[in-house]
Order: structure tokens, then C-alpha cells, then sequence
């Protein structure tokens, strides 16, 4: 059996996977059992705090480290013989590691407490340094798809589209997304696409263009017709291919 209570940044706590382990519980259901607290207790923060530890082949694996209140109101909804005596025990765990961490500290202990507290910052400072380069890369990729030249921007909008339509589920969704582009520019644009379509066929058929051609008139054509039309759907794709995170090196 694994150690009830723990030690973690400077804090007695006990982990997601204690738990599942001593109740006899899947991890995931404690997982989601704990995240089912979040909209409704407004200090989850304090009680839980979202972490990783390694699995069998070193792997991190998701857990959450929760201190004695993050504890007694999980298992407040295990029941049993065998649950009650679990409970017992890690109340009695953290009785004495909060106990432990009372008692007067040797200066070796010291030492050796401000060299974890060294460590744990250096980790907490590197975490946000790898989140500082991950935003920085992002906001690159941001400012990449935004200088697309427009001069070639109907083969651009296709990419990015079905890029997008993959992302959600491929089938479909090429289609939806393509839609739901062109729904966004009626909004913005105050346009109808499919009435500029018609006007644009029956003129053509006056000016005696073959059928054939006149059948392939698209949204995209009347679109590029129009400066202003184009100037605003290419600000919706290009806010489309941010909201879903399109890779600017994808679309070059």
C-alpha cells in the first residue's frame, strides 16, 4: 500500500490515486468525481490542485494532490464498513504528518527545506517559462496566418477550411465549416450570397455565357467580386483558423 498522506509544497496531502488505490476505486471516476466539484465549491483551488505523477513506464499520468479538506469532502460520499476504516486512517495520516511539520526543525532540517522550497520554485519557474514559449509560438503562428497574402487568398481559405473541418471530425464538417464561414460574412457583410449568386447567373445567361459556365458561379465568386466582401471574409477565416488553432506552416 501506498504512503496515505504526503508531503507537497509544503503541505500535507494525499493524492487521486491514494485514493482510488485504498477504495478500491478507478482513478478515472475519482478524477471525475473531484473535477464535479469545481463549478459548485469556490475554493476547489485550495483543496485540489491539478498534477501529474509517473506511471509503470514513466509516462505522467494525471493527478490531483488534495490536502485534508479536499479529502474529507471526497470521500464523504463513501460508504461502508471497509470505507469508514480507510477514513479513519488518513485522518489519522494527516494527524501526523500536520503533526510532524509542527514540531521545531533541526538546522539540518532547515537546510534541507529551503533546498526542496529552491527546487520546487526552479520547477515552478521553468513551467512557466515553457508556458511563456508556448504562448510566444502561438502568437507567431497567429501573426502568420494574418499576414496571408491576399492576393492568393482563395487557395488559403480553402486550406484552412478543410484544415478546420478535419479538426472537427472530417465528413460533414467540410461542408458545415465552409457554411458556417459564409453564415458569419452575411452577418458581418450584410449580404445575401445566395441572391448575389442568382443575380450574378442571370446576368451572365443575358450576356449569353454558356450554361455550363453559369452552373459553376459559387458563394466563393461573388466573394471575390466584391473588395469589401472579401476583405471581410478573410478576417472571419482567419479568426476560424485561430479559434481551432490551424498551424500557419500548414497553410504556406
Amino acid at each position: 500500500m501506498n504512503q496515505l498522506v504526503i508531503m507537497n509544497n509544503q503541505q500535507a496531502v494525499t493524492t487521486s490515486l491514494s485514493v482510488a488505490e485504498n477504495f478500491n476505486k478507478q482513478h478515472g471516476h475519482v478524477l471525475r468525481d473531484i473535477e464535479a466539484f469545481k463549478k459548485d465549491v469556490s475554493n476547489f483551488g485550495e483543496m485540489f490542485e491539478e498534477g501529474d505523477t509517473p506511471d509503470s513506464y514513466g509516462r505522467p499520468r494525471k493527478t490531483y494532490f488534495m490536502n485534508r479538506d479536499g479529502f474529507t469532502l471526497l470521500a464523504m460520499g463513501f460508504t461502508g464498513k471497509e470505507a469508514l476504516q480507510f477514513k479513519i486512517k488518513y485522518i489519522e495520516a494527516f494527524n501526523a504528518m500536520e503533526a510532524e511539520l509542527t514540531k521545531p526543525k533541526s538546522q539540518a532540517e532547515l537546510i534541507a527545506m529551503m533546498a526542496q522550497v529552491n527546487v520546487e520554485q526552479e520547477r515552478r519557474i521553468n513551467e512557466a517559462e515553457k508556458r511563456v514559449g508556448l504562448i510566444e509560438e502561438k502568437q507567431k503562428n497567429i501573426s502568420n496566418i494574418l499576414l496571408l497574402n491576399p492576393a492568393e487568398w482563395r487557395s488559403k481559405v480553402t486550406t484552412i477550411l478543410n484544415r478546420i473541418g478535419q479538426t472537427r471530425g472530417g465528413f460533414e464538417e467540410f461542408r458545415n465549416v465552409r457554411n458556417e464561414s459564409y453564415e458569419v460574412l452575411e452577418q458581418r457583410g450584410r449580404c445575401k450570397l445566395e441572391v448575389r449568386v442568382n443575380n450574378r447567373k442571370k446576368e451572365m445567361a443575358l450576356n449569353g455565357v454558356p450554361k455550363s459556365k453559369i452552373s459553376k458561379v459559387s458563394k466563393i465568386d461573388v466573394i471575390a467580386e466584391d473588395t469589401r466582401l472579401t476583405e471581410i471574409y478573410l478576417a472571419i477565416v482567419k479568426e476560424m483558423a485561430i479559434k481551432y488553432q490551424v498551424n500557419a506552416i500548414e497553410i504556406a
